[in-house]
């Protein structure tokens, strides 16, 4: 009896960390907003998450790290400010 006790309590682990697997890899869509600064580094950030940029010398470099932060803030903040629409870019003048 003890035996079968221990192979459910395997059995029900196994479940749990399948469970938190399939939540883990759920798939998001984010915009993100791509610039190169004056040092001539790629800046990455994601306006749906709080506090989630990153920067790198090349876009691949970029685009990894991006994944790693976006999982990262997904994980931690456990909250998504509401997903938006990208509608474009524009570039405007104003005269101060």
């Amino acid at each position: 009896m003890t035996g079968n006790v221990f192979v459910g309590i395997l059995t029900l682990i196994k479940k749990i960390i399948i469970f938190m697997l399939k939540i883990n890899n759920k798939k998001y869509y984010f915009s993100v907003i791509i610039e190169k600064d004056e040092n001539g580094m790629f800046v990455g950030s994601v306006p749906e998450l709080k506090s989630c940029y990153t920067q790198a010398k090349t876009l691949p470099e970029l685009y990894k790290r991006l994944e790693e932060v976006v999982a990262l803030c997904v994980r931690e903040n456990k909250s998504i400010r509401r997903q938006t629409e990208f509608l474009g870019v524009q570039r405007l003048e104003f005269s101060v």
